[in-house]
């Protein structure tokens, strides 16, 4: 019997996928498979994971919107720790929903996985004091590989929660805030380009 619940092409968009596990719980705690390749393949889906990553962030803290430029990676999304708001972006040349975004809260409590195919931009935020967040990518890390975009760009015009603060025509975090922490984003991410200008459309 499968372990997991899949709602695919998600927002609209072929191939995002929210995967729901079976949690079996008492009064001792719970366990779940929080990955079966059997339970994946009988649902259609079919990737070769890698590579495990797990990073730790604080509140406000904004990561993306990044994608591979030659080495594209299907991830496989989770918040082990905390929430966070997890956003994907399509960047495929030629798709039908290019450009459009599809956004969802992954938390320790709901216990929900995201996956993202190679060909879109992903990124997320943190909405609780701490974050724990892990992914599964089916190729391996490559330096100088990164490409982004702006998180913040009106085109995309993803709509982060919590979020306040006024768009002054760059991805930079001055002026934003959640909840009354300010935005903290990498520098490198302050500096990414909106859509058209990054893909040179």
């Amino acid at each position: 019997m499968g372990q997991i619940s899949v709602e695919k092409n998600v927002g609209g968009i072929e191939g995002l996928c929210v995967i729901t596990p079976a949690v079996h719980g008492d009064a001792r705690g719970y366990f779940m498979e929080t990955y079966s390749r059997r339970d994946m393949q009988e649902n259609g889906i079919n990737f070769n994971f890698v590579q495990d990553n797990q990073s730790m962030s604080v509140k406000g803290v904004l990561r993306g919107l990044h994608f591979q430029k030659n080495f594209p990676q299907t991830k496989l999304v989770r918040a082990i720790k905390g929430a966070v708001f997890d956003v994907a972006v399509d960047v495929r040349s030629g798709s039908a929903t290019f450009g459009k975004w599809y956004g969802i809260e992954l938390t320790e409590e709901n216990k929900k996985q995201f996956l993202i195919p190679r060909g879109f931009a992903h990124g997320f935020l943190v909405l609780s004091d701490t974050a724990e967040f892990c992914y599964k990518c089916d190729d391996f890390y490559h330096p100088n590989d990164e490409g982004g975009m702006a998180w913040n760009d009106p085109e995309l015009g993803i709509q982060w929660p919590k979020i306040q603060g006024t768009y002054q025509g760059t991805a930079s975090a001055a002026g934003y805030s959640i909840d009354g922490v300010a935005l903290n984003l990498s520098d490198k991410d302050q500096k990414w380009l909106g859509l058209k200008d990054t893909l040179k459309l």
